[in-house]
């Protein structure tokens, strides 16, 4: 009997029912991840092109789609395991290199004449402003380079920050969920995230911080 039979009959002595269980529990994990993906993709792309006001706190625009990230990896890790949570932020990471590598490409390649392009795409300045990645802009300014220096500015800091924050949910997720023998997801699922998330920040504003002191560009 040839192999591929042998596979096609033991797919067929597999009951019904179970396989969509499985189906259902593959598309839900498809989606979470989704999810997680979509929302580390969003988060690079508007990062901090506009800051908003919620209460007493300004805040990048960036920043409202990251809580799923966190909330995403803590159901696949209840779901599916640690093993599974870790593989989804790793791929994460290659979409956000992705993301960025296609915004840089995007910013080298030479653009069209400005008399073929929209007026909304050129933005005219009245006094030279310098933008996030430290150039300085006078004139005008293509609203794609605008773009392009409000979220390229921190990615490096931004990369260090997602995967300690990520791996640190985590690990953190299921060492609660050992040490209480799966008991108070509650605690697992808020400890995790709030710890993780005092790294991520703890991390942004460290390097960038850092970065801009070693450059002299604070006393």
């Amino acid at each position: 009997m040839a192999v591929g039979e042998g596979i096609e009959s033991e797919v067929h002595d597999v009951p019904d029912h179970l396989i969509q269980r499985w189906t259902r529990r593959e598309r839900v994990f498809l989606m979470l991840a989704g999810v997680f993906l979509g929302a580390m993709a969003m988060l690079n792309i508007i990062s901090i092109t506009r800051f908003i006001q919620l209460g007493p706190l300004s805040l990048a625009v960036g920043v409202l789609p990251y809580p799923l990230t966190f909330l995403c990896t803590d159901l696949i890790s209840e779901l599916y395991g640690q093993r599974r949570a870790n593989w989804v932020v790793w791929v994460g990471l290659g979409v956000n290199l992705l993301v960025i590598g296609v915004m840089w490409l995007g910013h080298q390649v030479s653009s069209v004449p400005p008399d073929v392009q929209a007026p909304w795409q050129t933005l005219q300045l009245s006094q030279p402003v310098f933008l996030p990645d430290g150039n300085k802009a006078e004139g005008s300014v293509e609203l794609y380079t605008l773009i392009y220096s409000c979220t390229s500015g921190a990615v490096f800091a931004s990369m260090l920050a997602y995967m300690a924050a990520q791996f640190c949910d985590v690990y953190l997720f299921h060492f609660w969920k050992r040490l209480t023998r799966g008991r108070h997801l509650w605690l697992r699922n808020n400890g995790s995230t709030l710890v993780s998330q005092l790294v991520d920040a703890t991390m942004v504003i460290g390097v960038t911080f850092g970065a801009a002191f070693l450059r002299g560009d604070m006393t």
